[in-house]
């Protein structure tokens, strides 16, 4: 790069151009050198943009399930990858022991069916012997698949919390119940005896199989579904948590709405933190980035004001960010002024990509 400012400066010289403004060029063109690509680098990524984005819009379920199947990786966790595939016109199934393999697999030009390897704990070994049983003979009732299925009890627990076992029981709480529940040689026959009556042919669907007992359990409220599913996967197929807290938030903007905010114009924004970023060519200021159940808004954060809200912005899953909206074209911008933490009970999400 010396050698090259320097041609660059005599050559600047000889066209007559003034020496404020050669300072001027040589600096921006040696401070983007700290920073910038070299052409192989720009090129190799430029391809994996255009093929990544070629197959997101020609070819959506592989282009899901493929993201699914090799995490972690990349910027975005698999709850945002859900949540965007959503936004996309994509279904996303839950897990179940009655359809799913170890891999998230598509199951037609507009659904992805969520495999094991999104279970937290759930151990590979497991769940192929799992999808070997099944193939072999069907599940008759929870009884039969605890008794052909090698799970530690916790594996059992979680397939239970997160919905997997519904096909064996009226709803997720009735599974857990039932889950818990101790099988002895002696008593298989007489719990047999009156589940055949309900259950004698193989459960393919949530509704083919009855429950093993009744429980005294409640079912779970939708909010507490997507809390189970966030705290045994990571993610949900269900809503995004912003969605249960859209009504109490009158005044908060939704992503897909910023668009058409007035530039300058005072506006909040809330969500699920997925990203804190402070580059160390950005002077200290922080780069925010916050899930909704319409898409992402994005926060500027200045250096004293990150000072000001440090433990806030760096230790809460949730935020409520204010500040002035910087609109080009479409593009927005909260430049933030005020930030605090969006508690509530119902809240969980997931995990940030923090300052990488």
């Amino acid at each position: 790069m010396q050698k090259v400012s320097l041609k660059l400066r005599a050559a600047m010289e000889r066209k007559g151009i003034a020496p404020d403004k050669i300072d001027k060029i040589i600096h921006s063109i040696t401070s983007f050198a700290l920073y910038g690509f070299p052409e192989s680098h720009a090129i190799s990524f430029a391809i994996l943009a255009y093929g990544s984005a070629y197959l997101k819009v020609h070819r959506a379920p592989e282009f899901y399930a493929s993201l699914l199947n090799n995490q972690p990786m990349g910027f975005y966790t698999s709850a945002t990858i859900v949540k965007d595939a959503h936004r996309h016109g994509i279904k996303i199934k839950p897990v179940c022991v009655m359809q799913s393999n170890w891999r998230c697999m598509v199951i037609s030009d507009d659904a992805v069916r969520l495999g094991f390897c999104v279970v937290n704990g759930l151990r590979q070994e497991h769940a192929d012997e799992l999808v070997r049983q099944r193939e072999d003979r069907q599940f008759r009732a929870l009884d039969d698949f605890k008794q052909r299925v090698p799970l530690s009890q916790e594996e059992l627990r979680t397939l239970a919390e997160l919905g997997a076992l519904n096909c064996f029981a009226r709803h997720r709480r009735a599974a857990m119940w039932a889950a818990e529940e101790t099988i002895h040689d002696d008593l298989l026959e007489s719990a047999r005896a009156p589940l055949s009556r309900t259950s004698a042919a193989p459960c393919n669907t949530r509704d083919a199989c009855a429950p093993q007992s009744e429980s005294p359990l409640t079912p779970m409220t939708l909010p507490e579904r997507v809390r189970a599913d966030y705290e045994t996967m990571n993610l949900t197929t269900g809503p995004h948590p912003m969605k249960l807290l859209r009504e109490s938030l009158p005044k908060v903007w939704r992503a897909i709405d910023l668009a058409q905010t007035r530039h300058g114009a005072t506006v909040q924004i809330a969500g699920n933190v997925i990203c804190r970023q402070r580059p160390g060519t950005a002077k200290g200021f922080v780069f925010i980035s916050l899930e909704d159940e319409t898409g992402v808004s994005n926060a500027i954060v200045d250096p004293d004001l990150f000072e000001r809200f440090r433990l806030v912005i760096t230790e809460e899953m949730f935020l409520l960010i204010e500040g002035e909206a910087q609109n080009s074209d479409g593009v927005v911008l909260i430049k933030a002024r005020e930030i605090r933490a969006l508690s509530h009970g119902k809240l969980i999400g997931s995990e940030s990509h923090d300052f990488h």
